[in-house]
């Protein structure tokens, strides 16, 4: 049984469905899933961690190939993989497939986004996932967003566009119950761009404001309020903050404990966030980082991935768009 976290259980919500608004269970296990294990070698793991403690990572089950760079978004109940590319220099893909997070076992396959793709970004809400698209299989930055209803299967449909085209976002999206913020990335050279959506509606993306740093690679978590940005190339270890109601540049948090990291997978409860693995120089790490989010300072030690990757996706049962 995964530990809940609530005011009640999940037992007792389910027998009281018009609760769920103001009370809702959330379930702080991270999934890490995909990336590259070595140079041209990538992976087909899936690994998963408690937030809440710090110890090592577990093998949940696998991915239907190897990816390097998928997306993730998360509900409650289950989270939902897309996109990658499955050999180097190539192979992009547009597969959906989810898993149940509570659970372990290998993916199930949930449709397709509408493009090949690598490098985007995904975040969401209780209900809906977001995905931003990334590279397309022309190695162009795309600035297509989609979306999916998380508890059904099926393929995506289109919501809009952010402000520029962009890719290597990597985990660098985050959400509100209400908003979903994507920060930094790539557009023929690293960009410090933060844009927003109304998660629940459809429509191109607006400015929020810019990072600290421009960079890409990012790895990205939140509270209901507050969204944090760990990581990236060019300035790997920095960490910036923003809250998320309002629009502004970020602000300064604090510095990653695996040093200039880029390419790392980025996810949260309510309360911290997590940042594993990365690259490293020509080094992928296995390391995972955490951070209290309501807070500032270096991230601490949490423990280690099963295996050290880069371009790895993360994401939750519990992160600041479930409401």
């Amino acid at each position: 049984m995964p530990n809940y976290q609530g005011v009640w259980s999940l037992s007792t919500q389910m027998q009281n469905a018009s609760d769920w608004p103001t009370f809702v269970a959330t379930n702080p296990r991270a999934l890490f899933a995909g990336g590259e294990s070595s140079s041209g070698t990538f992976s087909n793991v899936i690994d998963y961690i408690d937030i809440t403690s710090t110890g090592n990572a577990t093998d949940f089950g696998d991915l239907s190939s190897v990816k390097k760079a998928p997306s993730s978004v998360g509900s409650v109940t289950r989270a939902v993989f897309g996109g990658g590319s499955t050999t180097n220099g190539g192979g992009y893909i547009n597969v959906l497939e989810y898993v149940t997070i509570a659970s372990a076992g290998n993916v199930t396959d949930f449709g397709d986004l509408s493009v090949t793709c690598q490098e985007g970004t995904g975040t969401g809400s209780s209900t809906r996932g977001i995905f931003q698209i990334g590279f397309t299989v022309a190695d162009s930055a795309s600035n297509i967003i989609e979306y999916i209803t998380i508890a059904s299967t099926g393929n995506s449909t289109d919501f809009g566009d952010l402000t520029q085209g962009r890719a290597y976002g990597q985990d660098s999206a985050l959400s509100s119950s209400t908003r979903s913020v994507f920060g930094g990335g790539y557009a023929s050279s690293a960009v410090n761009t933060i844009d927003y959506i109304t998660t629940a509606s459809t429509g191109n993306a607006s400015d929020f404001g810019d990072l600290t740093v421009a960079r890409y690679g990012i790895g990205a978590g939140s509270s209901q309020t507050r969204g944090v940005f760990g990581g990236g190339h060019t300035s790997g270890d920095t960490i910036d903050y923003i809250t998320i109601a309002s629009t502004g540049n970020a602000t300064d948090f604090g510095n990653l404990n695996s040093g200039d990291a880029r390419y790392k997978g980025g996810t949260s409860t309510f309360t911290r966030a997590v940042f594993g693995g990365g690259q490293l120089s020509s080094t992928r790490l296995d390391a995972i980082d955490y951070i209290t989010i309501a807070s500032t300072g270096n991230a601490s030690d949490f423990g280690n991935l099963t295996v050290g990757r880069n371009s790895v996706t993360a994401t939750s049962g519990a992160h600041g768009g479930i409401s």
